[in-house]
């Protein structure tokens, strides 16, 4: 392991020398490789790829539009729906509450919700909603095309005040579900007795400079936002998001929109303990569940999940930390291996990719093993 890493520095050292400047250019060849045959139309749907390493970029690169009808090009400003990425942003902010006194991880959801009928919600703690291990079913209705599109974070999880069942002993299995991470949404509110969204923009966004960051509202304007697409029967692209794809402007769980750039400044505020503890840190980075081979959503080899982040320990590699996200026409990657300060983050607006796969390839071009 310390063996590829000093390869790797050794690579840099040497390259930055021989070409004068910060970027890496062997490993920008290498790397382009990797997304060019994909993104290979600039008049197609596109993507932001970053990687950096501690100050340094290794690579830089965004590929094809972010919104077809007006011709707008992918930049490192343009706002994604980053779907289930947004979970790690709910995480945080129960965490930060949890610093504060406010509430205890061991907490049940009776707790919060005296209006949940059934006597099991006393036996499911928010530990158990972080972690995607608290049993609940998905059961939301879906018979109501209406609902299914436009439901919010309160509406969506309705259903709960009258489940009759767990589909396991809550902290047993991994189940990666939304409505459970939707709770969140209500769980801060009344918690900290502020609106989630404004709770968010002054103990997350603000305080670390996330300028345009935001969670998506029908009728808000998000600056230079992307839209996700997906190709139709006769191959041409259309829109798919909100409207079009379910469950789009849940929030807690994944509605907010940002770019390549302000989630750097995210990473590096998590990296540097600026928006929680380094005790938090290691909870969110612990791997509480390992995830079995049959899970429908999020198994890698040796991979677990945290609060909010999934956690692969691969044999002879230092621990990588990641989230996932799909959410209409956007597939997301944002990575890292904090023990190498290495930051990975690939943001699509189309989902026809394989995302593991050129993400996995990616690191074995940096000397990684996963």
């Amino acid at each position: 392991m310390m063996k590829k890493f000093l390869i790797l520095v050794v690579m840099l050292m040497s390259i930055t020398a021989a070409s004068g400047n910060d970027m890496n250019d062997i490993l920008a060849k290498r790397i382009d490789a990797v997304f060019e045959p994909v993104y290979n139309n600039p008049n197609e749907p596109g993507a932001a790829v970053i990687v950096f390493q501690g100050k340094e970029t290794i690579y830089s690169r965004c590929f094809g539009l972010a919104d077809l009808e007006t011709r707008t090009p992918v930049t490192l400003e343009t706002n994604f729906c980053i779907a289930s990425v947004s979970k790690q942003f709910s995480a945080v902010a129960l965490l930060q509450l949890a610093e504060e006194g406010k509430l205890s991880l061991n907490d049940p959801l009776s707790k919060f919700f005296p209006e949940f009928q059934a006597p099991f919600f006393k036996d499911i703690t928010l530990h158990h909603i972080l972690s995607h291990t608290s049993g609940i079913p998905d059961a939301r209705p879906r018979d109501d095309r209406n609902f299914v599109l436009y439901s919010t974070d309160v509406n969506s999880v309705q259903y709960m005040r009258t489940l009759d069942h767990l589909n396991f002993k809550p902290g047993t299995q991994y189940e990666y579900i939304n409505p459970t991470f939707q709770l969140i949404y209500q769980i801060v509110e009344r918690v900290s007795g502020m609106p989630f969204e404004t709770y968010m923009q002054k103990n997350i966004f603000d305080r670390i400079g996330m300028k345009t960051c935001c969670y998506f509202e029908r009728d808000r304007k998000i600056a230079n936002m992307a839209h996700g697409y997906q190709r139709d029967a006769n191959g041409l692209w259309q829109e798919y998001d909100y409207g079009e794809e379910s469950f789009f402007a849940t929030k807690a769980d994944g509605a907010l929109y940002c770019s390549i750039n302000d989630f750097v400044r995210w990473e590096r505020a998590l990296r540097d303990n600026r928006v929680w503890t380094a005790g938090s840190k290691r909870l969110a980075y612990q791997p509480w569940i390992s995830i079995p081979r049959d899970a429908e959503y999020g198994y890698q080899p040796y991979t677990g999940y945290g609060y909010g982040f999934f956690v692969q320990d691969y044999p002879g590699e230092p621990t990588h930390v990641y989230h996932l996200g799909d959410n209409g026409g956007f597939t997301i990657y944002a990575g890292k291996i904090p023990e190498r300060d290495l930051i990975f983050l690939f943001f699509s607006t189309r989902p026809d990719i394989d995302r593991l796969g050129m993400v996995n390839e990616v690191y074995h071009i940096l000397g990684y093993t996963f």
